[in-house]
């Protein structure tokens, strides 16, 4: 016998949680973290990131490539010569397209728009799933913290070496992809990313669906993950 569902009925969700390891930046365990599933174990939706990949390449994208029509060129003012009489063929304008020096017919203009609207929901929820397809893949880590003591790109060659032979699972160009996402805008674990090779540093307020299915490896700070889990798992955020 089939149960019949009153209309005002609505389906509960409730939302898991799953533990982490949290890593120092020697790369030893100290302790577990809690992370929601709600953000770290949403299921694929390659055609949702596809689409949140593309609005993003088109809003970022910078309109250069600019021709002048036949309206835009200089000259032309004057009929070359008198419409009969010539032999020549009948020419109103120097500005024709088909004069040398004249007006571009349907070249690229300046004025396109490549922009895309995606509304944040779907944004937010492909960016879910490409971090749980991270933990999956076992390429993201939490850190105590990123926070350097001074500008010396050597401890964080350090810090990230600890991650690659210790964490992650060795990458079969030997090409370092490493992404690090600190919780707030710090420059001196910035700067001292700055010069390493297929490193890039981040603070939590620019992460991007981009810089996030660039990188193979991506390291977290600790409250850049609880920073993250409050933004979007809140009521506000769903």
């Amino acid at each position: 016998m089939s149960r019949i569902r009153s209309p005002g009925f609505a389906k509960r969700i409730t939302y898991m949680s799953i533990s982490l390891k949290i890593y120092n930046q020697e790369g030893k365990a100290a302790g577990e973290i809690e992370l929601s599933s709600k953000v770290f174990e949403v299921k694929m939706n390659e055609a949702l990131v596809h689409q949140a990949v593309v609005a993003q390449m088109g809003n970022e994208r910078q309109v250069l490539a600019h021709t002048k029509g036949r309206g835009d060129v200089s000259g032309g003012g004057k009929k070359p010569w008198k419409q009969k009489g010539t032999g020549r063929a009948r020419a109103g304008s120097s500005r024709s397209p088909l004069w040398k020096g004249g007006g571009v017919v349907f070249g690229p203009q300046k004025d396109r728009n490549f922009k895309k609207e995606l509304n944040r929901k779907m944004r937010q929820k492909a960016m879910f799933m490409v971090l749980s397809d991270k933990i999956n893949a076992k390429s993201m880590a939490v850190v105590e913290s990123l926070n350097v003591e001074e500008f010396k790109t050597k401890k964080m060659d350090a810090i990230v070496k600890n991650f690659e032979t210790k964490i992650f699972t060795k990458n079969e160009n030997k090409k370092r992809s490493v992404l690090l996402i600190n919780d707030k805008k710090d420059l001196k674990s910035k700067n001292s990313a700055r010069n390493l090779a297929g490193v890039k540093a981040i603070n939590l307020d620019n992460i991007n669906i981009l810089d996030l299915l660039k990188y193979k490896n991506v390291i977290l700070s600790a409250e850049s993950v609880k920073s993250l889990e409050t933004t979007y798992s809140s009521k506000k955020a769903e």
